[in-house]
């Protein structure tokens, strides 16, 4: 027998479309009327050893229906706060993807991140491997200055290798290059990396600081957030593989020494406090390589948990 309700549905996590945490879909990039605009970039032909992360958006959406839980926000009993309660969030599904076309799918991710920022909505983008953060970046060229909050394992600051100018080993050199970015923060970079010292320097003489996950934990988080620019705003890259393996191991080039959930937490919770946020990117999520989905699961607790603080702060 069946039973019936007066409530309507109860619609937990694993019954319907995933979008991102369960919004609305708004195919109509004209007609995003929205605090926050989820875009999917699945674009993963920048990558130097194992490609999957163009699967990233799809298993980073699936995995946020986890906290859509229908509350109307989540409460925080450590902050006696419900974040993301009263704002108003829709996804926009997919920049499209030509592929081998490396220019042209480019183009199309930035032309979905401008028409978030048209509309007045933070933009929020799923890769992709890390060289879809040059769109985005290209995309705030007439935001107005920017500083650059990067998570991440490696520098990503080559110039160039043997023509190669737009690969995942690049983005950070990219941004480094433009008018509007004013500097840049690089949080997590350990061992072997995809730049060699040159390029470290080249960051460092260009506005970087460059900080490991040992060098971030002896500073502490306060002192890590003192030297970053205060009262600006940042647009925040998050490549998954700054997360130690152990518990992100979904990912093309996964780093021991990583960090754990909480110490890149209190350093966005820290961020948003201290600037304003006005563009996120997660990357590099290679869902293949992580059979339990636990790295599609912290890569939307992080966006959650950080977009909720971001909507507080304003």
């Amino acid at each position: 027998m069946a039973h019936t309700y007066d409530t309507g549905r109860l619609n937990l996590p694993f019954v319907g479309i995933s979008t991102f945490a369960k919004s609305p879909y708004q195919p109509d990039w004209s007609a995003i009327d929205a605090d926050i605009a989820v875009l999917g970039a699945p674009y993963d032909f920048g990558t130097q050893w194992r490609s999957g992360a163009r699967f990233g958006p799809r298993s980073i959406r699936e995995a946020s229906t986890l906290f859509a839980f229908g509350h109307g926000g989540a409460y925080d009993h450590e902050d006696d706060t419900t974040y993301l309660e009263g704002v108003r969030m829709v996804d926009i599904g997919d920049a499209d993807i030509v592929h081998t076309d490396t220019m042209g799918s480019h183009a199309n991710i930035e032309t979905g991140v401008r028409a978030i920022l048209k509309a007045g909505a933070l933009p929020v983008v799923l890769g992709g491997d890390h060289s879809i953060n040059i769109p985005c970046i290209n995309a705030f060229a007439d935001h107005g200055p920017i500083h650059l909050v990067q998570f991440d394992a490696h520098l990503d600051f080559v110039d160039e290798r043997h023509g190669v100018r737009f690969g995942h080993g690049n983005p950070m050199r990219r941004a480094a290059e433009k008018e509007h970015v004013t500097g840049l923060t690089q949080l997590g970079i350990r061992n072997v990396s995809s730049t060699a010292k040159e390029g470290y320097d080249d960051a460092r003489r260009m506005g970087s600081d460059i900080l490991s996950v040992r060098q971030i934990r002896k500073l502490g988080v306060e002192s890590v957030l003192e030297r970053i620019p205060a009262g600006v705003d940042y647009y925040i890259t998050i490549d998954i593989d700054g997360f130690d393996p152990s518990i992100a191991p979904g990912t093309g080039t996964p780093s021991h020494g990583g960090f754990l959930y909480y110490d890149v937490l209190e350093l966005l919770d820290g961020l948003c406090k201290r600037g304003r946020v006005v563009g996120i990117d997660l990357v590099e999520v290679a869902p293949d390589y992580d059979h339990s989905g636990t790295t599609a699961i912290l890569a939307a607790q992080v966006l959650l948990n950080l977009m909720g603080r971001v909507m507080a702060q304003r």
